[in-house]
């Protein structure tokens, strides 16, 4: 286990100091961002500069996929982050229709919710995250898809 964790750690610090390196390589390099202090660059520019940090810590974590043998999408994926940013992603896509489906009256404080409301809240959240992670993983459509009420044409 010891041996997995260090092999880990080094991959991730290659990947830390290749997302550096992108993003540094951007920001010095002759062209708009050169020489401008960092307290005025716009939110574009910050864009640029934190893409190629991206495209560096994205493209080491796929060359280790590629040396493991594991799946690219699940390295970048599977980052070493907890929470992982999948996860983060999946759970504030559905805050606008869970806000819109949980029937709550939102003025109230949480402690004066009844254990009836919690649970239908709680449970409507875990179905909502489920129809995220599903979409996550087979594409779009499926979140809308898996919201929508299935009406039984079956009578009985």
């Amino acid at each position: 286990m010891g041996q997995l964790s260090r092999n880990e750690d080094a991959w991730q610090a290659k990947a830390t100091a290749t997302a550096v390196a992108e993003a540094r390589k951007v920001a010095t390099s002759s062209g708009p961002l050169m020489n401008t202090p960092v307290g005025r660059l716009s939110d574009l520019q910050w864009g640029v500069i934190i893409a190629g940090a991206l495209f560096g810590w994205i493209a080491t974590r796929c060359q280790q996929a590629i040396a493991e043998g594991w799946d690219q999408e699940n390295a970048v994926e599977l980052g070493g982050f907890e929470p992982s940013p999948a996860d983060v992603a999946a759970v504030k896509s559905i805050l606008p229709l869970l806000a819109d489906q949980a029937g709550i009256d939102w003025s109230k404080p949480l402690e004066t919710w009844s254990k009836d409301t919690m649970t239908d809240f709680l449970l409507l959240a875990w179905r909502l995250v489920s129809a995220a992670d599903v979409a996550r993983e087979h594409g779009p459509g499926i979140l809308r898809k898996a919201n929508t009420k299935v009406v039984d044409s079956i009578p009985f």
